[in-house]
């Protein structure tokens, strides 16, 4: 069965760092490579959005312009593990992040109304002023 486990999350004041991980496990090294890895967020009230994706191949990637410049994404394809650096962080970054993976770059990206195939439970990031 595959599974995506995040973890980093956390309480932080504004301006702060956090650092997180997806560690995505049930795969062969082989299909892992596959799958371009996606970062979505979900605050109170609000739509789930596309923060950031990598693919796994050519390591093209994507943010949204809210957080570029501050964050970054990378991926460790034999730890099967993708990594989320949020730097300088507001309150408006408050949210559920989800771990996503697809095989489609679009989908995985946000870039569809297809949602990725596999999601990982979520990790809160709560950022005070």
């Amino acid at each position: 069965e595959v599974q995506l486990v995040e973890s980093g999350g956390g309480l932080v004041q504004a301006g702060e760092s956090l650092r997180l991980s997806c560690t995505a496990s049930g795969f062969t090294f082989d299909e892992y490579v596959d799958y371009t890895m996606g970062w979505f967020r979900q605050a109170p009230g609000k739509e789930r959005e596309m923060v950031s994706c990598i693919s796994s191949t050519d390591g093209a990637r994507y943010l949204r312009d809210s957080v570029k410049g501050r964050f970054t994404v990378s991926r460790d394809n034999a730890k099967n593990t993708v990594y989320l650096r949020m730097n300088s962080l507001t309150p408006e970054d408050t949210a559920v992040y989800y771990c996503a993976a697809d095989t489609l770059w679009e989908v995985a990206c946000g870039k569809t109304k297809l949602s990725p195939s596999k999601w990982g439970q979520g990790t809160q990031v709560t950022v005070s002023s």
